[in-house]
């Protein structure tokens, strides 16, 4: 009997342990990233709000094939940092209309759906209309598809159909 009783309370203390559950943490979001570089800036910034923004002369703006989730809250930002200077140094400035560099990042090969391939980075520079939003200066340099909520599902078609799917979390990105 004594044997039984704690057999018992040895099962009924591991489910209950504070021990998390493996499977708690072991999936997250794989989407497109929006980053932002005001003028002059060297680092980039976790855009806050969509792509219909208005964006300064001299910004530069960056686009990460990223992953989210429990265990690894931060997305990446792309892997070019925001250099205006070295985008846009060949680009001459057109009156009425405003520079904005463009790093569009596909990601690492271990974020690519199956059966797709990331392409290789985008950095360019654009000339476009003082009034541009940052969606229009993505549309100028890639084939843009979204949902209808407005979520960037697909840059250049990459990736061809999916749109910010639940996945496991890529064990490259655990930490050991």
């Amino acid at each position: 009997m004594l044997k039984k009783n704690i057999t018992f309370v040895a099962i009924i203390a591991i489910f209950l342990s504070p021990i998390a559950p493996s499977y708690a943490a072991d999936k997250g979001y794989r989407y497109w990233g929006y980053f932002q570089a005001a003028p002059k800036a060297t680092v980039w910034t976790a855009a806050m709000t969509g792509p219909t923004v208005d964006i300064a002369d001299g910004s530069v703006e960056g686009w990460a094939f990223t992953f989210s989730g429990e265990a690894i809250p931060d997305a990446s930002s792309p892997s070019v940092l925001p250099d205006f200077q070295s985008l846009c140094s060949k680009t001459r400035a057109v009156a009425g209309k405003k520079r904005i560099g463009i790093v569009i990042d596909f990601g690492p090969t271990y974020l690519s759906p199956k059966g797709e391939r990331a392409l290789t980075t985008v950095k360019r520079c654009i000339v476009i209309d003082k009034k541009a939003q940052g969606i229009d200066v993505l549309g100028k340099v890639v084939r843009v598809r979204a949902d209808k909520s407005g979520l960037i599902c697909g840059l250049a078609g990459y990736p061809r159909k999916e749109c910010g799917v639940e996945i496991p979390t890529p064990s490259e990105l655990i930490k050991k």
